[in-house]
């Protein structure tokens, strides 16, 4: 397969999910390109040690990953460009996506497009991702044994995670800029009555602070009524203010859940339009693993496979 190919399917998207999709296609010798996006690789190119991904038993760095999940679909011959989605048509045959060199046209499309880890914005907050700064307990926690940590955030995310990270940790701030929690009521009295876990009521990250090898090791905190600022001495920061399904390119073309993430049917990857699949983060609000995400970028293909051949095309 080649460029000059004309794909039978379109993925929008890498990381684990897109390249998985890749991946089996081109192994069922089914054309398709796959536009990888401003994030080649997705969210794990800003992850460094990873640990829970099978078949590597010393560890891997998550950009390493993605550059092998992205030579193994070129191998066998997904046609990867380094460009982004911007518009699409799913309203008629082909679908067609543009991008800014042009619109490219194919019978059957994938979305695995992921979804973005809401930050805080504030000044050098990049520097500190994996070095201390994180949005994926499940992913990280295992990096902080026996030390103190914070969570930032008021609802089950957060809770849910600042519960988990006790498992690891010697003690867990969670950073919350009101008065009362916003999770379920099951979920606050888990966190309130756990030894381990320690409630900054009122405040807010003010600043990060950096060692002098550039590793999170404390953080202002603001608080929200008078303005005064005190140091919280942490090794490990979460943030759990939630995630934002990458859709907007989508323009409501397919249905998706309150939280803005693609709905998918039961235990499938096909969306509300028949040719058009769904795989990763941008449809899954619940797991959000590298390993979970493959898995569903394998669904897709082989759904899509599937699909293809039904309709004779």
């Amino acid at each position: 397969m080649n460029e000059t190919t004309n794909p039978k399917v379109i993925v929008i998207g890498s990381g684990p999910a897109g390249y998985t999709a890749g991946i089996y296609l081109s192994r069922a010798n089914i054309a398709n390109w796959l536009f990888a996006g401003d994030q080649p690789g997705g969210q794990l190119t800003i992850t460094t040690d990873v640990e829970n991904y099978p078949g590597f038993p010393d560890g891997v760095m998550g950009p390493e990953l993605m550059e092998k999940f992205s030579a193994q679909a070129e191998r066998f011959g997904t046609v990867i460009k380094g460009e982004t989605a911007q518009t699409v048509d799913f309203r008629s045959q082909p679908f067609k996506v543009t991008t800014s060199s042009g619109t490219f046209e194919a019978p059957a499309v994938i979305v695995a497009t992921g979804s973005t880890a809401r930050w805080l914005g504030l000044p050098g907050e990049e520097a500190f991702m994996g070095k201390g700064l994180s949005a994926c307990a499940t992913c990280d926690g295992f990096f902080f044994k026996d030390q103190e940590i914070a969570v930032v955030g008021g609802g089950d995310t957060a809770l849910e995670e600042a519960t988990y990270l006790t498992n690891f940790a010697s003690k867990v701030t969670v950073i919350h800029r009101r008065d009362e929690l916003r999770g379920s009521q099951i979920m606050q009295q888990r966190a309130l009555e756990h030894p381990k876990i320690e409630i900054a009521w009122n405040s807010v990250i003010d600043s990060y602070v950096g060692d002098q090898n550039g590793n999170l090791e404390a953080l202002i905190l603001a608080d929200t009524q008078d303005g005064s600022t005190r140091e919280l001495k942490v090794t490990g920061c979460f943030i759990a203010i939630g995630h934002t399904p990458n859709t907007a390119f989508l323009d409501g073309q397919l249905d998706i859940d309150e939280n803005g993430y693609l709905i998918t049917q039961a235990d499938r990857t096909a969306t509300n339009v028949e040719g058009v699949f769904a795989c990763g983060d941008v449809q899954d609000h619940f797991y959000r693993q590298a390993i979970t995400s493959a898995g569903t970028g394998c669904m897709a293909a082989m759904e899509a496979e599937r699909w293809l051949t039904e309709k004779g095309l």
